[in-house]
Order: C-alpha cells, then structure tokens, then sequence
C-alpha cells in the first residue's frame, strides 16, 4: 500500500508512519481544537482523543472494531495496525469528523474525560 503525499495532507495534523509492517497514525495532543476539547469538559490529552476516537468507532464505523488497537499517552494520541487499510479508513473518517463542530461535541458527550 503506498501512501502519498496528498494523503498525509489531508489527515495533517495526524501523522502516518509505517514500521516492520505496521502502520501507526499519531497526533500531539494539546493543539488541535483544544477549544471543542475545553468547551466539553477535556483537557484535549491523547487519553482523552482516545476515548472520542472509540467512541467514534463504535458508532460510526463498527466494521473497523478489532482491527488496530491504541497507545496513546498523556501527550499523544496514537493507533497502530498491521492491517494498514482499515487504519486508514478510520484516519480519513475520523479526521473528516474533526472538522464537524457538531458532531465532536456529540461524540464527546459520551466520551470518557482523562
């Protein structure tokens, strides 16, 4: 699977990365829309875009469920596969979600606070 330059764009600010055939997509946490996070209750931690990201993946993509797993750190939000196309699928959903105000502030109405 090649992954292009036009792809890390649009899930920019998340990072793709690929290691010894596994595929890892990862954020600093604290920056992106730390303004959705503070006006719902979170400090916006990797822990805390964790438990959205599961949120979002129970509902709106419930194929993808056991596919990748996480490891995300106070600092870093991180999700890491071998089965690099369902990490993908996720990544470009979930960032396309990000941008929706209304949705995130859904989301984490039922997520988890750190």
């Amino acid at each position: 699977m090649e992954i292009s330059e036009k792809f890390r764009q649009e899930i920019a600010p998340f990072c793709w990365s690929e290691y010894q055939g596994t595929a890892s997509v990862c954020l600093d946490a604290g920056f992106y829309l730390q303004q959705v996070w503070e006006d719902g209750g979170f400090e916006g931690s990797g822990y805390d875009w964790e438990s959205v990201a599961r949120v979002f993946l129970e509902e709106k993509c419930p194929q993808l469920m056991g596919k990748f797993d996480f490891d995300s750190e106070a600092g870093m939000f991180c999700a890491y596969s071998k089965d690099k196309e369902a990490l993908q699928e996720f990544i470009c959903s979930f960032r396309t979600a990000c941008e929706d105000q209304a949705l995130m502030a859904d989301l984490l109405s039922r997520a988890e606070p750190d």
